[in-house]
C-alpha cells in the first residue's frame, strides 16, 4: 500500500462506506448548526433526524467548518507514519472548511507535504472522487504524480437537482425575493447545477414530471457513466422517484438505481426539498 495518506471532511457521502477503512481514510467532522443546536454531521444528525429538525424549526442548517486546529492535529497525528497527504474536500465557495485545511497544512511546512484539494463539488460527488483518488494513491508512492493524476478527476463529476422551493436561493442571494414569491406563487422548480466548484440556475420546470424529464435530458448527454447516484429529500414522493429510476432504465438500460436521502451538506446549499442526480463520468468507452 502507498504511504501516501488521504483526508476529507465529513460532508462526503460513500455510496460504499467500506472505502473509509479499506484505504485508510480519515474523516474529519464538519458540524451542523440548526438555531442554537450544533451536531456532527453523519455522527451525531442521520438524514432522517435533521429533516424532522428542520420540520420544527424556522432555521436552515448553516455548515460549520472544522478548525485549524483539529486539522493540524489530524496532519500531525498522520504525520507520525508519512510524510505526504492528500486532503480532499468541498468546494470551498460553500464554507470554510478548504481554507482551515490550508492553513493547518501551511503550519507543517518542511516536515510533511500536504496537498488541499477543493473538490469543486460536495456530498456523493465528493466521495465519488475521494474512492477513485484513494484508488489513485494505493498506485504511487510519490505526492506529485498521484495529485496531477485526483486533478484530472474533477471535471469529471457533475451535480444538478430541481428545488421545490426557491427560498434558500433567494437568501444565497442567487435570486431576488420577488422573483421567489413569484415562482413559488407559479410553481416554478427551479434547475441548479454543481459544477466546477459553482452553483448555477440553469432553466426552470412547471411540474414534478416535466423536472424529471429534464434529469433524463441531462444524463442522456453521457455516453460514460462510472458512477451515479439519486439524491432526494424524503418528502419526495414514492411515485416520483419510481417514475425517476424507470426512465433511468429505459434511458440507460440498466435498473436499480442507488438513492440516497441528502444529508445537511446539500440541505444547506439547496434546502429541505430538492432531487437531483450527481454523475462520475468515464474516462473510456465502457458503457456504465
Amino acid at each position: 500500500m502507498s504511504t501516501i495518506r488521504i483526508v476529507t471532511d465529513g460532508s462526503a457521502l460513500f455510496l460504499d462506506p467500506t472505502v473509509i477503512q479499506r484505504y485508510q481514510i480519515t474523516v474529519v467532522p464538519v458540524y451542523v448548526q440548526i438555531g442554537t443546536d450544533v451536531f456532527r454531521l453523519g455522527v451525531d444528525l442521520d438524514p432522517d433526524a435533521l429533516f424532522y429538525r428542520l420540520q420544527n424549526s424556522n432555521h436552515q442548517p448553516i455548515l460549520l467548518p472544522p478548525t485549524v486546529e483539529e486539522f493540524y492535529q489530524v496532519y500531525d497525528a498522520l504525520n507520525q507514519s508519512t510524510t505526504a497527504i492528500v486532503s480532499m474536500h468541498m468546494f470551498s465557495q460553500l464554507g470554510q472548511i478548504y481554507k482551515s485545511a490550508l492553513t493547518a497544512s501551511r503550519m507543517l511546512l518542511g516536515r510533511c507535504d500536504i496537498a488541499v484539494v477543493d473538490s469543486q463539488t460536495v456530498s456523493a460527488g465528493l466521495g465519488f472522487l475521494v474512492h477513485r483518488a484513494a484508488e489513485i494513491i494505493s498506485q504511487f508512492d510519490q505526492l506529485e504524480p498521484a495529485i496531477k493524476a485526483i486533478r484530472r478527476l474533477l471535471p469529471r463529476v457533475y451535480s444538478v437537482f430541481y428545488l421545490r422551493t426557491m427560498q434558500t436561493l433567494a437568501q444565497r442571494g442567487l435570486i431576488g425575493q420577488a422573483q421567489t414569491i413569484l415562482g413559488e406563487m407559479l410553481g416554478v422548480m427551479p434547475f441548479v447545477t454543481i459544477e466546477d466548484g459553482e452553483l448555477t440556475i440553469m432553466e426552470k420546470a412547471l411540474s414534478d414530471a416535466q423536472a424529471i424529464d429534464k434529469l433524463i435530458e441531462f444524463i442522456g448527454e453521457f455516453t460514460n457513466i462510472e458512477d451515479m447516484l439519486i439524491l432526494h429529500s424524503p418528502y419526495d414522493t414514492n411515485e416520483n422517484l419510481h417514475l425517476l429510476q424507470d426512465r433511468l432504465a429505459a434511458e440507460l438500460g440498466k435498473s436499480n438505481f442507488a438513492m440516497r436521502v441528502y444529508d445537511a451538506s446539500i440541505a444547506a446549499l439547496l434546502g429541505y426539498d430538492a432531487t437531483g442526480i450527481v454523475v462520475l463520468e468515464g474516462e473510456e468507452e465502457e458503457y456504465f
